[in-house]
């Protein structure tokens, strides 16, 4: 080969847009070779080494190791095959990121303390099987003796993906909240005054939450004011349809959970569900509405 066609290791940065220092090294990992050297042993790299160096850059910035891009510039590595399997972990990478982010945005939302952070990065990382105990033991605490299959399929949730990091978001918000002991219990209490108020052996009726929705809707459309005599006939409504008059505003109350309203939210988000009515402008009214005549 002509002398005068080899490079300095100068001249090869400057052609291939790289530092000597990182020309050194890539020459020192035998991933580009000099040709010759001179008498005094400085190397010198033939022409074809812009082009490695072009190929060695590109890999490199798409983040595949060095001894891949070795086994790939020598050819000894299909560049295809290993481009689907640097797909496979990149997917893998960005399910994660995005897992990180949905969490850390949580965080941030949800105002969360690091006990809850923890706690929400512990069950995102569940398996599938953890996650069906899970939801299993949260249907057993709260259902179990009611005849309510109905509900209780509306108060399921799917395992998410892993590869929708908002769906395993909610997931992880939804299986921190199942877990709290209060809200199992209050929202045990609420199912079991569902179950008393159905039918033996009938056709289900609506629920009373489902009741003070419809009843109260209208009154909030038209702007009623709950303390004046037009909200009479829909307190007079909310009366006929509940078991116990005398318990009426306390069960108004206890409906009224901002927890329970997030629940609903959290399994919408996970079973792709379209995004629920918020029941607390109805019950808030429903609750002044009866709290002022009783107070009467």
């Amino acid at each position: 080969m002509d002398d005068n066609a080899l490079l300095s290791i100068g001249e090869l940065a400057r052609r291939s847009g790289l530092s000597v220092k990182t020309v050194r090294y890539y020459s020192d990992r035998g991933i580009v070779t000099p040709s010759a050297r001179t008498p005094a042993g400085y190397r010198r790299y033939g022409p074809d080494a812009v082009a490695r160096l072009g190929l060695v850059r590109t890999l490199r910035e798409l983040g595949l190791g060095l001894d891949t891009i070795r086994g790939v510039a020598d050819r000894e590595l299909p560049l295809p095959e290993v481009a689907a399997a640097h797909v496979e972990a990149l997917e893998a990478q960005i399910r994660v990121l995005r897992l990180r982010q949905a969490l850390l945005a949580a965080v941030a939302e949800r105002r969360l303390t690091p006990e809850e952070t923890d706690l929400m990065h512990q069950l995102a990382r569940l398996t599938d099987d953890e996650r069906r105990r899970l939801v299993t033991d949260f249907l057993h605490a709260v259902f179990d003796g009611l005849a309510l299959d109905g509900v209780a399929r509306t108060l399921t949730p799917e395992l998410p993906g892993d590869h929708d990091a908002e769906r395993t978001r909610a997931w992880a918000e939804w299986a921190a909240l199942a877990q709290d002991p209060d809200f199992r219990a209050g929202l045990r209490r609420t199912l079991r005054e569902v179950a008393a108020e159905q039918p033996r052996g009938g056709v289900p009726r609506r629920t009373f939450a489902a009741a003070v929705r419809d009843l109260v809707a209208p009154a909030l459309t038209a702007g009623i004011d709950p303390a004046s005599p037009d909200a009479d006939p829909v307190v007079a409504a909310l009366t006929a349809e509940h078991a116990r008059p005398d318990g009426l505003l306390p069960r108004l109350r206890r409906l009224n959970d901002p927890r329970r309203d997030r629940y609903v939210e959290l399994l919408a988000v996970i079973n792709g569900w379209p995004a629920p009515e918020n029941p607390g402008p109805a019950l808030d009214w429903a609750a002044e509405a009866v709290r002022v005549r009783t107070a009467a």
